[in-house]
């Protein structure tokens, strides 16, 4: 089970940053099955094809979306860059009260904040 789950969670991530990549069919396949949660099934009567077309079109896709991801590294570096601007929000908040209330100081911190809750929901 947890293994289904982090690989829908890795698909939904790829599929943030490449899905203009897919072809249409590859891109449809992948929105019905992770995203609307339909059966292959249930997606090859839609399309009017076999479940397993359905397989191949999304074992496919997701192979395409892990080579964009091994290529241009763009899920990764969003991923390192998040980390890193959660442990200088960090650092920041374990100086002195008088040092972070510095009105310079204490505006970056909301902006770095806002923006870390920004970047939750991609």
């Amino acid at each position: 089970m947890d293994r289904m789950l982090n690989k829908v969670l890795r698909v939904g991530q790829l599929y943030d940053f490449y899905n203009a990549l897919l072809t249409d069919k590859q891109r449809d396949c992948l929105n019905m099955h992770y995203l609307q949660d339909l059966s292959l099934a249930e997606i090859a009567e839609e399309f009017g094809v076999s479940r397993q077309a359905v397989h191949d079109i999304l074992r496919r896709a997701e192979q395409t979306l892990e080579e964009y991801e091994e290529k241009l590294g763009l899920a990764a570096r969003y991923s390192d860059e998040r980390k890193l601007l959660a442990e200088v929000v960090s650092s920041l908040e374990q100086l002195p009260i008088t040092v972070r209330n510095m009105p310079e100081l204490s505006q970056a911190l909301l902006k770095l904040n806002s923006l870390l809750e920004d970047t939750r929901e991609v």
